[in-house]
């Protein structure tokens, strides 16, 4: 059943980004039609500008500042996933053992397993489903951000440090800090749990795949991108500060043995 649950929040998160890719490259005004434009992109196109206003004109403080109140906006839903996670990683040892248990893939047996797997939920008070709601509500956020950042006229006519935001970095310099900021966000987010492969291949595909699009993408993008994974990275430290030491001890440990 999670597993159903996650391939429709990825459907979803599809659709939400499809919904606006016709339109990536029309900027987005007060007149922009449609639910997507008026409710999500354009108030965020709309805050963007304000920002800027009140920095001076500077639409590269501007996304440095609303990026940061976005995420500070979305961080109790985050705390709340993260929470989720580390109570169903607590019990993955007892979900492990009622797998052995019911090892037949028979439907009673394994609606069996399912009804011992609830009640086992129902004890310690967990709910698996708790950690995909706060998802649900950020994907449609943070991909009307990207599209507000996109679609922002102004935006792609300033300039912030050695780039101009609506063309590539000309040095590389952001595509590259996103890279490794992403692939430091991964180690910490999956510090202390049991990592199967395809997990171990995602934290080195991630920071991949984004340095790839940052390389193509406006240098806007890759600030959004730099300064978003810098917050989850304190963040992340702040939330799961003991286990990241936990985890580095045991490295050092292992390390020594060897």
């Amino acid at each position: 059943m999670k597993k159903r649950i996650i391939v429709w929040i990825g459907i979803l998160s599809l659709f939400l980004l499809l919904a606006g890719c016709s339109e990536i490259k029309q900027p987005i005004t007060p007149e922009s039609k449609g639910i997507w434009n008026q409710y999500i992109v354009y108030p965020l196109s709309w805050l963007l500008k304000e920002v800027a206003h009140l920095l001076g004109g500077s639409y590269g403080w501007s996304l440095i500042v609303v990026t940061v109140l976005i995420r500070l906006v979305i961080l109790p839903l985050m705390i709340k996933q993260t929470k989720s996670a580390k109570a169903m990683q607590a019990l993955q040892p007892e979900i492990q053992k009622l797998k052995e248990k019911y090892s037949s893939k028979d439907q009673k047996t394994q609606q069996k397993m399912q009804q011992e797997q609830m009640a086992l939920f129902q004890k310690h008070g967990v709910n698996p489903m708790a950690g995909c709601l706060p998802l649900i509500i950020q994907m449609p956020i943070l991909i009307g951000f990207y599209h507000a950042i996109s679609r922002t006229r102004e935006i792609a006519q300033d300039s912030f440090l050695w780039f101009d935001l609506g063309t590539k970095d000309p040095y590389y310099i952001l595509p590259i800090i996103a890279g490794i900021t992403t692939f430091i966000q991964q180690k910490m987010t999956m510090a202390g749990t049991e990592q199967n492969p395809q997990m171990a291949m995602m934290t080195w595909m991630m920071p991949i795949m984004i340095v790839i699009f940052a390389f193509n993408f406006p240098a806007a993008l890759s600030l959004y991108w730099v300064v978003g994974n810098i917050f989850m990275i304190v963040q992340t430290y702040f939330i799961k500060g003991p286990e990241l030491k936990k985890t580095a001890v045991t490295g050092k440990a292992g390390g020594a043995k060897k």
